[in-house]
């Protein structure tokens, strides 16, 4: 201690004593939701517009000829259960949509392949397939009753036509965007051309794919409501259009959940293939596929 401090009272010697500044206090991480709980809010939001509606509809604020209430709806759903009419037009909805997918998909994912691959076949495929990608269903429609009449043949064209288009756009994606330095690793460990393809370049296309086989499903919904919509006898489609014909809102609310319970599924199975397939992928092993 200097000389001249000695002479200062004791709390002005003290404020001339540097303290070091008091550390702050750390911050805990605020702690990450589990998979449980997430699973439990993302179903929390369409429950509560389902009570909301239900109160509603109870309160008087919504027509039962615009929209009824969600019980009357079950009850709508029940008795067509127990007719055997809703479980019917289902299969039939689900046997046209599968097939068309199955039909679809391998003819985007064999272009898409040869269009990834060759740059002479994209010279000679890519602009003829973005050319009939461009065009509406609806257009589609004169043209396919034409060829197909009223037939199974013309709705399963039209939902293979809808699903081709992004398994093979998102085929293309996912070979071009595969790091060539994997592929000069391989050529480097003496792999042959199939044996490239088949263990480096196709599984790191793989989550462009299987992006495309979602969004794939969605759309093949989408074109079997259209291709619906032609003179037909059985189907979720023609469920909707005879109930349009004796003004029952209840039935066709209920083929509009049944189109969304179908997709939320489709969802549901499309993540549980992305979890199988991509178990190796570090992104989906950490984000549990989602």
């Amino acid at each position: 201690m200097s000389e001249w401090t000695q002479h200062l009272p004791t709390a002005a010697r003290i404020g001339t004593q540097h303290t070091a500044p008091a550390a702050p206090a750390a911050r805990r991480a605020p702690r990450p939701w589990s998979p449980r709980s997430l699973a439990l809010i993302s179903w929390l939001a369409p429950l509560a517009l389902v009570l909301v509606w239900e109160l509603f509809a109870r309160a008087g604020a919504l027509s039962p000829q615009v929209l009824p209430a969600p019980s009357r709806v079950a009850q709508t759903a029940w008795q067509l259960v127990l007719q055997g009419q809703l479980i019917s037009d289902l299969g039939v909805s689900l046997l046209r949509a599968a097939t068309g997918f199955a039909i679809g998909g391998t003819i985007g994912f064999t272009l898409g392949t040869l269009v990834g691959f060759s740059r002479l076949a994209e010279a000679l495929l890519d602009r003829s397939v973005q050319m009939v990608r461009a065009v509406p269903f609806l257009a589609m429609l004169p043209l396919v009753i034409v060829w197909f009449g009223v037939d199974e043949a013309g709705k399963i064209f039209l939902v293979s036509l809808g699903v081709m288009f992004p398994i093979y756009i998102n085929t293309v994606l996912g070979i071009r965007q595969v790091d060539p330095k994997l592929v000069e690793v391989g050529r480097v460990n003496g792999l042959s051309t199939a044996a490239l393809i088949r263990r480096i370049v196709l599984p790191g296309a793989l989550p462009s794919i299987l992006a495309g086989v979602r969004y794939a499903l969605a759309v093949a919904w989408l074109a079997l409501v259209i291709a619906e919509t032609i003179a037909t006898e059985a189907g979720i489609g023609f469920l909707a259009m005879d109930a349009r014909e004796f003004l029952r809102t209840d039935v066709i609310v209920l083929t509009i959940v049944v189109y969304a319970a179908i997709g939320v599924a489709s969802d549901a199975v499309a993540r549980a293939l992305e979890r199988r397939l991509l178990s190796w992928h570090p992104n989906y092993a950490a984000r549990g596929g989602r």
